[in-house]
């Protein structure tokens, strides 16, 4: 049986308090974690700090903090001290993010992001095993210092995000997970191909690899309403944001995703969101009312070797809407 995770909404919310009771309301309602998004809003720490004193059983975890605005060794002591503050229910979720949140918001050259993610999960490891880091890479070089603190009795997993097959192979090669995202069944039944390669590669069991399929859900009452706010998220994603989620969807067939992503950045928002037909939304998405979303999500826990199914939201959807979806697809139905 698999699991069933909520990613938090990615979209501006009112207040620290109100991201904080969503992941009350998914402990309440029995999701196994609470992942929280880290875009160019709040800072991602600061909200998991008042997500973990706020709940008792609910894992949480960052999906994702990004690789490059902050250090490995910080990315470490981060882990460290909300693995303390959560009593052993932290989860970190790292990744490169894109060039568009990297260079134009954190003024930072993107170089090459597998490597980073690599560099960074090596290390990573190495500070919360409490020992003296010394690391010698290509990105960072470490000597001579350890945690000032006790390392964490129990090392939270240390899981990746990724889209195409070589940074999909590396998560199976040396991550705890890897979150799929903007994939489909088949295409999450590909990818879990390259999780198994690259745990070969590294002389591992593919099973000790946790992987997730993030599904886009929108269950309400009004349908259209639904697949409405879900043709926007689509699309802003394909279009709006850099290059990756583009390719994503042309590596599984849908000639179509230039056109949007063209579209997009030439200001014809209404065309791209023309282009995001039908069968796209049901290939990509559970958008429609509860009945139907949750026969969608059926599709993912169907394929082999996914064993956790990420809920996440519109970018559009409002708070009702929300915990309408998050109540309608949660464990306890």
């Amino acid at each position: 049986m698999t699991d069933r995770d909520v990613h938090l909404p990615v979209a501006a919310q009112p207040t620290i308090d109100s991201i904080a009771d969503y992941a009350r309301t998914a402990e309440d309602v029995g999701y196994d974690c609470a992942w929280l998004p880290e875009t160019w809003g709040r800072d991602g720490v600061t909200v998991l700090s008042a997500m973990a004193e706020r709940t008792e059983t609910i894992d949480i975890g960052s999906s994702i903090l990004n690789t490059y605005s902050r250090s490995p060794a910080l990315l470490g002591q981060t882990a460290a001290t909300l693995q303390e503050l959560s009593d052993g229910r932290f989860r970190l979720g790292l990744g490169p993010s894109g060039p568009v949140v990297i260079e134009n918001w954190h003024g930072v050259e993107f170089g090459n992001p597998l490597k980073r993610t690599r560099e960074t999960v090596e290390i990573v490891r190495e500070v919360l095993s409490g020992e003296t880091v010394n690391y010698d890479g290509d990105d960072f070089e470490l000597s001579g210092f350890r945690l000032r603190c006790d390392p964490p009795e129990t090392t939270p997993p240390i899981e990746v995000t990724g889209m195409g097959p070589k940074a999909v192979e590396l998560a199976g090669r040396f991550s705890d997970g890897w979150h799929g995202i903007m994939l489909t069944p088949e295409g999450m039944a590909d990818r879990i191909e390259d999780i198994e390669r690259g745990a070969d590669l590294g002389d591992r069991d593919p099973d000790d690899v946790q992987v997730s399929a993030g599904v886009t859900c929108c269950a309400l009452d009004d349908p259209e309403e639904a697949r409405a706010i879900t043709r926007q998220h689509i699309g802003f994603y394909i279009g709006g944001m850099g290059t990756f989620y583009r390719d994503a969807l042309e590596r599984q067939g849908y000639d179509e995703a230039p056109e949007i992503y063209d579209a997009w950045q030439e200001g014809d928002r209404e065309r791209a969101l023309e282009l995001v037909d039908q069968n796209i939304l049901d290939d990509l998405c559970a958008a429609g009312d509860p009945e139907t979303v949750r026969e969608q999500i059926e599709r993912y826990e169907a394929v082999d070797g996914v064993d956790t199914i990420a809920v996440s939201f519109p970018r559009g959807a409002d708070e009702e809407q929300i915990r309408q979806t998050m109540k309608a697809v949660a464990p306890e139905n």
